[in-house]
């Protein structure tokens, strides 16, 4: 395999994985815990206005999931789910340390870290991106 497939490969793999657990966690948001008790939970969290992010958060996190799987916008939403990422990570879980387990900041900061790369490597060969951008220029 050669530099080439090995890169197309791993930004598949990365935008594959980091779109799904951002998806499922939007998902989970909606469905799971529904959106009034992920208000509730982010106004309990400390969250600035929770009515309003709360739901620009799981839809955020639905919607950009599904666009980093898809390889749609992919270097917008990446970015936008990176900051997402960090804004959790530094208003609710940094206080708790590092490990989930306790409330802390791991998972965060891997999904912020995954999402930056998206950000800066792009979506890859293989991607609605790179398909739509062949066809504005064709």
């Amino acid at each position: 395999m050669n530099n080439q497939a090995l890169v197309t490969s791993a930004q598949i793999m990365l935008r594959v994985v980091i779109g799904f657990l951002f998806a499922a966690h939007g998902w989970q948001k909606y469905f799971q815990y529904t959106l009034d008790g992920t208000v509730a939970a982010f106004g309990q969290m400390g969250v600035p206005a929770p009515t309003l992010i709360a739901p620009v958060v799981a839809t955020l996190e639905i919607v950009g999931g599904i666009a980093l799987i898809l390889g749609v916008l992919t270097r917008v939403f990446a970015a936008l789910l990176a900051l997402n990422a960090l804004g959790a990570m530094f208003l609710v879980h940094a206080p708790a340390g590092i490990f989930v387990d306790a409330g802390g900041y791991e998972l965060v900061l891997a999904l912020a870290a995954g999402a930056l790369a998206i950000a800066l490597l792009g979506p890859g060969r293989i991607s609605a991106d790179r398909f739509l951008l062949a066809r504005i220029a064709a």
